[in-house]
């Protein structure tokens, strides 16, 4: 039998991934003052980053902790996986800015300026997915 939930899944890395690739083109140009440069850095992401946060999603969905162990399906969960998932988006964005930029002092200032930004529009992202039943056929 076929997973339903991955339809959800699926969906939920497409509209991150257009947030998230908005989010870094802006900064990529600000930080490096070439609106091309941050386009090309926010495009390289389309790719690395969905893969990446498709399987974030897969292991988190995995996760199952009852509600008197450290998470369950709350805001708690919620800023755990924005904070997991940040860390890895944090360095991939990193590398990329680096290999396109060719200077790792920019590709650092970039992935450290998405923290705080991207840390905060993931958090609102999942919040707006959990009250979302797509995907979720047995959920009342």
């Amino acid at each position: 039998m076929r997973d339903p939930s991955r339809k959800r899944h699926i969906a939920k890395t497409i509209t991150w991934r257009i947030v998230g690739t908005v989010d870094t083109i802006l900064l990529s140009w600000l930080i490096t003052g070439n609106p091309m440069m941050g386009v090309k850095i926010g495009l390289a992401e389309v790719v690395t980053k969905m893969a990446l946060y498709y399987f974030h999603e897969r292991i988190w969905f995995g996760i199952k902790l009852s509600k008197n162990g450290i998470i369950g399906e709350s805001r708690k969960r919620h800023i755990l996986k924005t904070f997991t998932w940040r860390g890895v988006g944090t360095l991939d964005t990193m590398l990329l800015s680096w290999i396109i930029t060719g200077n790792p002092l920019t590709g650092l200032k970039i992935g450290l300026s998405e923290l705080l930004t991207k840390m905060i529009l993931y958090y609102l992202h999942e919040r707006v997915w959990y009250r979302t039943n797509y995907g979720l056929p047995n959920r009342n």
